[in-house]
């Protein structure tokens, strides 16, 4: 969950996702919209059905990987987590490099390195003895004092071994954020939602429900309200309009009590919960 999602967004979502699945059997044993319905929220559905194929690879297995290899087979596993995995949950001396440990390892050395150097220097300072406290540390030290924008130099504990402080050498810049306009319809009647399912061979969350998008020009006095939501790198304006039950032909009416068990979209979700819809 803590790949792309920021650590305040997951935590709940974290603790409501082990209570629906607390054992790795349990997991591997649920529908892919089960699953998906409890990550629904956090973005990036693929890993969420990663996940799932990897728990049933090691249920199937009857044992978890023993080392960052090991881990790194399993799908949605790359080096950074098999690194974290391996290092905090087993105490392998492996280092990790994320962003914020990268920037940290910049700005310590003055150097705009490499990432293949950037790991070879994680793994020379590596503390063998603690690799995970270590690689937590590490982790910890860039999001919340070595800051991108504005690092908090006076309260770092390493500034007396930094050659820049805080003077990042890197000329990356993020991608500007594009915007755009969408509409969607809320059509609610007699206890039901008109929803749609979308594609399973969408490439954008595919299989995932939403409410029906509407096409035309939205009349103000349809409107309900208004929000903003970012997909990727696209800040969307979003406008809600009311629809009589039986204007809406696109989709399928779903029971309202059995709309938080739908596999939603993110942006679903915040639509429906500001109708007071779902919590």
């Amino acid at each position: 969950m803590l790949q792309q999602t920021r650590v305040a967004a997951v935590i709940a979502k974290y603790e409501r996702f082990l209570k629906k699945f607390p054992s790795v059997q349990r997991l591997s044993s649920a529908r892919e919209a089960s699953v998906l319905a409890e990550w629904s929220g956090l973005g990036y559905y693929r890993r969420a059905r990663n996940l799932r194929v990897a728990a049933k690879i090691v249920a199937r297995e009857g044992k978890f990987p023993r080392s960052a290899e090991g881990w790194r087979v399993l799908p949605g596993i790359g080096r950074y987590t098999a690194a974290a995995i391996a290092s905090i949950a087993l105490d392998k001396p492996v280092a990790v490099l994320d962003g914020n440990v990268a920037r940290v390892l910049r700005r310590l050395l003055g150097l705009p390195i490499t990432s293949a150097a950037a790991w070879r220097v994680a793994q020379v300072l590596l503390d063998h003895a603690r690799p995970g406290d270590f690689n937590q540390a590490m982790m910890e030290l860039g999001a919340t004092i070595c800051l991108p924008g504005q690092p908090l130099c006076t309260r770092c504990p390493i500034r007396a071994f930094c050659c820049t402080r805080g003077r990042d050498q890197s000329s990356r810049h993020k991608p500007r954020q594009r915007k755009s306009s969408i509409a969607y319809e809320l059509a609610v009647s007699a206890g039901f939602v008109r929803m749609v399912r979308r594609s399973r061979n969408a490439s954008l969350m595919p299989g995932m429900w939403e409410l029906p998008q509407c096409a035309d020009a939205i009349n103000e006095g349809q409107l309900l309200f208004r929000l903003n939501h970012s997909i990727t790198n696209t800040d969307y304006r979003v406008g809600v309009i009311k629809r009589a039950g039986k204007s809406s032909d696109d989709g399928t009416w779903v029971r309202l009590s059995g709309v938080p068990r739908l596999a939603l979209t993110g942006l679903a979700r915040k639509i429906l919960c500001k109708a007071g819809i779902i919590r």
